[in-house]
């Protein structure tokens, strides 16, 4: 009886801990986006006023100067922050002031300053999907300014602002993959540039789809021998954790996916339809390195998919090649002749990272502490 009671206690902690946490991670989301609301609405300030040179020379230093007299211990309100905020405000307003006044805008919180307001209103923009909006609000301040002063373009601020958001990078880690050009240098895996036609679609393609996967559940004995059908039904099993790794808005179709194409049976390893790209995804699994040959047989399974499961609204289906190893410059290759949009990504367990990166991405249970 006392072991019965003691397996309910400890199921008791564990469920108001798992409350605790995901309550506490909704707050810091929230905090995080009124931080970039109060931000931006400075920086708007400061940009209409430093800009129209009402402001005299080293007027942000004496404004930070006084604010810190008057609010002892204010953090992030540096002069050389609050030219951040400006920044910041000046590069997004373009997308974030096109839209018409919200329901919320009528109950904006007004701060006085002196003998002007600053408005603080819930950042929207109309362009961006609600996924983008979430990555943006959930996305430190820190990280938006490296990405603003870093990447040019706005798919490749978007791409990195979701990289950030989905895979809970540091600062350095993000300042790294700026560096080495992630963006540009993950389309070598794909041929979306080249076969998908639709501008957003694109976009949301390049952004979808990752390079790596880090597969926490995946357990792998001897990772020179890597049995594919082990491998699949591992996957299978710990599904809600795969589609934590791949991504968001996948919904699972089912492995050994059965096609008919004039009375002869193929089968997909693994099929995916996503709601945001409104495509289907075939997957398929292998134990070693990328071979060329992998992706004729790959177009052959989304040329019938397109003609007997898509339906007459969806989008093309998309192919990932998911291996344990690559060449990118032979996956060019093969590529560059290829007419259905398809990608090559790896995979590898935990397990195999070396020691001193296995800390950097969130485990299986961080995630579900942070989710």
């Amino acid at each position: 009886m006392q072991q019965v009671l003691a397996s309910e206690y400890i199921l008791a902690v564990k469920a108001i801990k798992g409350a605790i946490i995901q309550s506490r991670y909704r707050a810091a989301k929230k905090v995080n986006a009124e931080v970039l609301s109060l931000y931006y609405a400075v920086g708007r300030y400061i940009s209409t006023f430093s800009r129209q040179a009402k402001y005299g020379t080293n007027a942000l230093k004496i404004i930070s100067d006084q604010l810190e007299q008057e609010m002892p211990g204010l953090q992030g309100f540096s002069d050389t922050n609050m030219k951040r905020m400006r920044k910041f405000y000046e590069e997004w307003s373009p997308i974030i002031e096109i839209r018409p006044p919200l329901a919320d805008d009528f109950n904006v919180e007004v701060i006085p300053f002196e003998s002007q307001q600053i408005t603080v209103r819930p950042l929207v923009a109309d362009e961006f999907t609600e996924e983008e909006q979430q990555d943006f609000l959930s996305t430190p301040f820190s990280h938006h300014y490296e990405v603003l002063i870093k990447a040019p373009t706005l798919d490749e601020r978007l791409f990195y602002i979701h990289k950030c958001a989905t895979e809970f990078w540091t600062k350095e880690h993000l300042i790294s993959q700026l560096k080495s050009d992630l963006y540009h240098s993950s389309a070598v895996t794909n041929n979306f540039l080249a076969t998908i036609d639709d501008e957003k679609l694109r976009e949301k393609a390049m952004r979808t789809f990752k390079q790596e996967l880090v597969l926490d559940f995946l357990h792998i004995p001897d990772p020179d021998y890597v049995d594919e059908l082990d491998v699949e039904d591992q996957i299978v099993k710990n599904i809600k954790n795969f589609i934590m790794a791949i991504g968001t808005d996948f919904t699972f179709m089912g492995n050994q996916y059965r096609l008919i194409v004039d009375g002869e049976e193929s089968f997909i390893d693994l099929l995916f339809f996503n709601r945001r790209l409104r495509s289907l995804v075939a997957i398929e699994l292998k134990s070693g390195k990328f071979q060329p040959e992998f992706a004729g047989k790959l177009n052959y399974y989304l040329s019938a998919l397109d003609e007997y499961v898509k339906l007459p609204d969806e989008n093309p289906s998309i192919g990932i090649i998911l291996c344990r190893d690559m060449n990118e410059k032979k996956v060019e290759f093969t590529f560059r002749d290829m007419t259905k949009p398809m990608g090559v990504a790896t995979y590898r367990s935990s397990s195999e990272l070396p020691e001193q990166y296995r800390n950097i991405l969130p485990s299986a249970d961080d995630l579900r502490k942070l989710l």
